[in-house]
């Protein structure tokens, strides 16, 4: 979340700033600004009644000592009343001061000054384009029908078990979906980041935390009876780690991967767009996290925007790189890069990756600080993370691009982790 003192001290650079969002920040800001005077205001009656209530308690016992009991007795009754107002303004600020938390919560990552101008999708700005789009043999079909042609996704026992947007994977499919994760990993550790195996719930702290509550309630699948929540992506777990938590300068920055499944619910989700593996309820991915010192963490973005072009490279896919447009922009993030691969069959491009500077918006919810080395002060790091990769879309590029009169081509790279070079 936006820190509190920046809102106060910046409101027309706040609400200015959150227009490129789309979002209308000034009933919020005002409200935070006119409850902050009054806690101001509070305050300082506060502090003069309790100077007042100090002085009086010493007076009385010197009226005491001089026999003027009835005074002391006088005194002791106001110092009653002035400790009830006390308490009156400590409750009237304890609320006031819930009430800016909950509008401060409200205000969505003030977006980096690079992010373009846009409200839709169609206004992202493409920054790289790589690759040629393959020719495509005759009679060629999008990965549903390759699915079902080798028998390698069942769309269909999966809404048989589950629902729709639960596949199962099947024989060279599964074992294809596991060489993904395991050369997604392999790579992650080669670049320096540590491998992490979360969990896949988790509870109300962690998901404000890292921003999905109380933004994302209605994405989120939530085990009502333990008040839990199935993780939307590794990122909530693997960032909670270090929730409450002061590292040190040094160590910065830290880096971690890990796989998880991920739910989302996806409301609303239907039609030809979300057909086959174009949309899921459940999927795989690999996700890489950086804690970074707040001087750094652009120089971390672009090191993680170059890992997933790595990726992508080196499965041999057509792929471009955009820079979201304010309007198409998660509520947490200050900058992002989605990265889209080209799908032949279907004709279009798919999101396979977003990598995103959060700067302190996450870790000001969550506390997560580093420790200056000049003054010694704990001071808000800076969080980051990105798909590397999300599986799903990139399997229906890998199907469908790949595609032959004699069977699907294994890209060279992942063929040691899958052991086949064909799906035929």
């Amino acid at each position: 979340m936006l820190n509190l003192k920046f809102i106060q001290e910046n409101p027309d650079l706040v609400i200015a700033k959150l227009k490129k969002k789309h979002f209308d920040a000034s009933a919020i800001v005002q409200q935070i600004t006119a409850l902050s005077t009054r806690k101001n205001e509070i305050q300082a009656t506060a502090d003069r009644t309790k100077a007042e209530m100090n002085k009086i308690s010493k007076e009385v016992g010197n009226l005491m000592r001089e026999g003027k009991k009835d005074e002391a007795e006088a005194a002791k009754l106001r110092t009653a009343e002035l400790k009830d107002s006390i308490k009156q303004l400590d409750e009237e600020f304890a609320r006031i001061d819930q009430d800016v938390f909950s509008l401060q919560v409200l205000l969505p990552n003030l977006p980096a000054d690079i992010v373009p101008e846009g409200r839709t999708p169609e206004e992202n700005l493409v920054v790289k384009r790589n690759g040629d789009v393959p020719v495509l043999p005759e009679n060629s079909v999008p990965h549903w029908d390759l699915a079902k042609k080798y028998d390698i996704i069942d769309f269909e026992l999966g809404v048989k078990i589950t629902g729709a947007g639960f596949p199962v994977y099947k024989g060279k499919g599964a074992r294809l979906q596991r060489a993904l994760i395991n050369f997604f990993l392999d790579e992650a550790r080669d670049a320096g980041y540590l491998e992490i195996q979360p969990p896949y719930m988790v509870n109300e702290d962690s998901g404000f935390g890292t921003g999905q509550l109380p933004d994302k309630e209605g994405q989120m699948y939530h085990a009502t009876a333990d008040n839990l929540y199935l993780i939307p992506t590794a990122e909530v777990p693997v960032t909670n780690i270090y929730r409450d938590i002061i590292v040190e300068a040094k160590d910065l920055p830290i880096k971690n991967t890990a796989y998880s499944a991920c739910f989302r619910r996806e409301a609303g989700s239907y039609g030809k767009d979300v057909r086959g593996l174009n949309r899921l309820h459940q999927f795989d991915k690999v996700e890489i996290v950086q804690i970074a010192h707040p001087e750094g963490s652009y120089d971390r973005l672009d090191e993680m925007v170059a890992h997933v072009t790595n990726l992508v490279e080196k499965l041999e896919l057509p792929y471009r790189i955009l820079r979201l447009c304010g309007g198409d922009m998660s509520f947490t993030s200050a900058l992002t890069y989605d990265f889209e691969v080209f799908s032949a069959a279907q004709e279009k491009w798919l999101e396979v990756s977003s990598v995103s500077n959060f700067e302190s918006f996450q870790a000001n919810r969550l506390k997560l600080r580093y420790r200056d080395e000049a003054t010694k002060k704990p001071v808000i790091a800076h969080t980051l993370n990105g798909s590397a990769l999300a599986l799903p879309r990139i399997m229906a590029a890998l199907l469908e691009n790949n595609q032959t009169p004699e069977g699907i081509r294994i890209p060279k790279v992942l063929v040691p982790y899958c052991g086949f070079e064909m799906i035929d």
